[in-house]
């Protein structure tokens, strides 16, 4: 009789932990909802990520872009640090790359072309004389497939994308992923990056997100306080292309190897900082690591105490302090965007390394693979 009788109670006991087990890693999978239709008429889905420490990290299947990532400042209070938009209209109507995946080639290609195994390939010139970003219709704008594979430890969304031969004038079919990892008990953003392709090209992907640690978007970003783990930085002529000279930051405005206010030299007269209209430029970062994760930038927002790491597999970083926002652009909450409310940390091989030789190598073959690593690790500071 005791026998019969415990065995109903086993049994719901086993279903009591397959339910608790059950629950347990519903938490962990990423709530996914409908974003909207492109006017192709492509559904595009919205990816929230989570974990135990006030983080969440929010991204689109439209350009892989990530559209807001939430952070506790120093009293736990927490906010939206990234810049974006409400809606897909916005990220379709988009011209500023909020968030967004940048491919195939991230920054700039001199004269749109570049020539590889002897063979000259012509791009858009979507920036003036040369091509920026992918071209007209890059990676920010094209649909991405995701998939939850989240973990015990940590909530992952893998996107895909397989950009044809061809497209935007590059050669070779690109199977890209990227990978939003956010751990469960740590609280930073990691990004992995992965492509493939049946014939030589060239890749070079970043993520675009511009940052106000405030989390007041309509505050300027002058007074964050700046570090970036590089002696040399690489000039521009008037239209941002690369000269090829790797020129010493010390001792001028270019020199972030203290950490210094963005704002304390942005309007010298320096002729680099009239071509870029303020900082737009790739610093080339000191690899104590070769080809290994490491910090390469730091940013402190003094007011909300807010700091932002960026670490990468990646030789360089485009540190771009908002100078082309103008207030026109309607946000998040119907606010306008001004001048310098955001800044970019863009982590990447060098703009226009194609066509500069002693620049680190942007060229990917058949049978290799293409790995890049960026994490936005976000801490605070009394």
């Amino acid at each position: 009789m005791s026998r019969l009788s415990a065995m109903p109670l086993a049994f719901v006991v086993l279903v009591m932990l397959a339910s608790c087990f059950q629950a347990k890693g519903a938490e962990r999978k990423i709530q996914v909802s409908n974003f909207g239709q492109t006017k192709g008429g492509d559904a595009v889905y919205r990816y929230v990520l989570t974990n135990s420490k006030g983080v969440e990290a929010v991204v689109i299947s439209f350009g892989a872009a990530l559209v807001s990532l939430r952070a506790p400042d120093r009293s736990g209070k927490s906010a939206d640090i990234v810049l974006g938009y409400d809606t897909l209209d916005g990220y379709e109507q988009d011209k500023t790359f909020f968030g967004a995946t940048i491919g195939r080639y991230g920054n700039r290609i001199a004269g749109g072309q570049f020539t590889l195994d002897g063979m000259v390939f012509h791009l858009p010139k979507n920036d003036g004389p040369n091509s920026l970003h992918g071209g007209i219709r890059g990676f920010n704008k094209r649909i991405w497939t995701g998939v939850d594979r989240s973990r015990a430890d940590a909530q992952v969304l893998a996107l895909t994308y397989t950009s044809p031969d061809g497209e935007e004038g590059y050669p070779g079919t690109l199977k890209v992923q990227v990978t939003y990892t956010l751990p469960a008990e740590a609280n930073e953003l990691r990004i992995d990056y992965s492509a493939t392709t049946d014939k030589d090209t060239v890749v070079n992907l970043t993520n675009h997100s511009y940052f106000n640690l405030s989390g007041v978007a309509s505050q300027e970003i002058l007074e964050h306080q700046l570090l970036l783990r590089a002696l040399k930085f690489t000039p521009v002529d008037s239209t941002l292309i690369p000269t090829g000279e790797l020129r010493a930051v010390c001792c001028g405005p270019f020199d972030f190897t203290k950490a210094t206010a963005i704002g304390a030299r942005i309007n010298q007269g320096d002729e680099q900082l009239k071509f870029g209209k303020g900082y737009d430029h790739n610093w080339v970062l000191e690899r104590t690591n070769k080809g290994g994760l490491q910090v390469a930038a730091e940013v402190f927002d003094p007011t909300s105490g807010r700091v932002l790491e960026v670490l990468t597999t990646e030789p360089g970083i485009q540190f771009y302090s908002g100078n082309f926002l103008d207030g026109k652009v309607r946000g998040k909450g119907g606010q306008l965007y001004g001048h310098r409310t955001g800044f970019c940390l863009e982590t990447q091989h060098f703009p226009d390394s194609p066509n500069h030789p002693n620049f680190p190598s942007t060229v990917l073959r058949p049978g290799q693979v293409y790995r890049s690593t960026t994490v936005f690790r976000l801490l605070t500071r009394k």
